[in-house]
């Protein structure tokens, strides 16, 4: 979902990161809150007052949302789940979780937490202004007053039941429950997050046509967000339950294709890169893992010098997102390959070079396993075999 993020700090031990999309919403927050929004229901100020009191509305937003992204977070730890992050985005925010719930109990009370804690912060921001009494009228306690209201409505448009909104968790609780059975229930509470997000889209689309032009582009932008999101949500549970329990070393090829450091550049491209047809290749001296080599190094190296230098001149040292562990969780693979767009992964232990990891191998364990879901494999991870470097059957 998140390709460029940017760790702002940590708390509690939890990375808070920013989407680049976030940008894009902070930028049409602060306008709308200091063109239209504050002088509408706080008149009489200048307009220097209105564009401090939206960045100071965009700043009660941004810490709103992590606030109510803790509050998942907090429960989830509570209930061994690791959080890895909590990331923001242009729809808001999200709590990374490396799990499902192990219980149905568990799920509702995660799911809760979030507007719970936006609640609280809603009616505890509501006391500050009403304890002020007439100071009240100032611009800066407008601003805590308009975050008070923004809070309840945070915490009520997530408790529609519409997966993976905060209701549509606690309906998958209840259908959980009910049944004992965690598919059965995402897929039902998913169906539903998809039927709302279409809801959506048509309301953007009437809207557009009524003249309301910009609500009905975010109407339709959230629509199509929250389709997308909660078809990705089953299928994602599909892929982990496939890959649970297996062990990456089944997928490892243990005779990759490697490159010794005295091999010319010239070489290198007729014997490995025309003949292999892959980007990158591990080098490999003496067992152990010297670096890597790609068509980037290649490129600047003039063609006329292709044989006066050798690989040794132009390796690099392998970048961290080509490497995995031979112990990594295979679901953690998929998603770093999913990330970071390479599709063939070394595997490697202690400095040594104990194999590769492709995706195609991936998706053809995926396939097998979700046949008899009748599942599509590539729509189900969100990732295309297409891209996979390693031509060979």
């Amino acid at each position: 979902m998140f390709t460029r993020r940017l760790t702002l700090f940590h708390l509690f031990g939890i990375a808070i990161k920013i989407d680049a999309s976030w940008l894009l919403l902070a930028v049409l927050v602060t306008w709308s809150l200091a063109r239209g929004v504050f002088p509408f229901y706080f008149p009489n100020q200048t307009t220097a007052t209105y564009w401090w009191m939206a960045v100071g509305g965009a700043l009660g937003l941004f810490g709103s949302i992590i606030l109510h992204e803790l509050g998942h977070a907090i429960v989830a730890r509570h209930f061994g789940i690791p959080i890895r992050d909590i990331t923001l985005f242009v729809f808001g925010g999200v709590a990374e979780m490396q799990d499902e719930p192990p219980s149905a109990k568990s799920e509702f009370l995660m799911a809760v937490a979030g507007p719970g804690t936006s609640v609280a912060l809603g009616l505890a921001l509501f006391g500050l202004h009403g304890s002020v009494g007439a100071a009240g009228a100032w611009p800066s306690f407008s601003v805590v007053r308009y975050l008070a209201w923004l809070n309840i409505v945070l915490a009520i448009f997530n408790m529609l039941p519409a997966f993976p909104l905060d209701g549509g968790r606690v309906l998958r609780a209840g259908l959980w429950a009910a049944r004992d059975n965690l598919k059965w229930a995402t897929k039902i509470a998913s169906g539903i997050g998809s039927g709302f997000g279409v809801l959506l889209i048509v309301l953007g689309v009437l809207a557009f046509l009524t003249g309301n032009i910009i609500g009905g582009l975010w109407w339709f932008m959230i629509g199509m967000f929250m389709r997308a999101a909660s078809q990705m949500s089953y299928k994602q549970l599909l892929v982990r339950r496939a890959l649970e329990g297996e062990s990456l070393r089944r997928f490892v090829r243990t005779d990759p294709v490697t490159v010794p450091e005295d091999v010319s550049v010239r070489d290198l491209v007729e014997d490995y890169i025309y003949k292999f047809h892959y980007k990158f290749f591990p080098v490999v001296d003496d067992g152990r893992l010297a670096g890597c080599v790609s068509t980037r190094e290649v490129k600047e190296v003039p063609r006329e010098e292709w044989d006066v230098h050798s690989v040794r001149d132009i390796l690099k040292s392998c970048a961290v997102n080509t490497m995995v562990r031979p112990d990594e969780d295979p679901l953690k693979v998929l998603g770093t390959m999913n990330r970071s767009g390479n599709s063939r992964l070394l595997v490697v232990e202690n400095d040594k070079l104990v194999g590769v990891v492709t995706l195609k191998d991936l998706l053809k364990f995926l396939s097998l396993k979700l046949d008899l879901e009748e599942e599509d494999v590539e729509s189900t991870t969100g990732i295309s075999s297409g891209r996979d470097e390693d031509t060979r059957d």
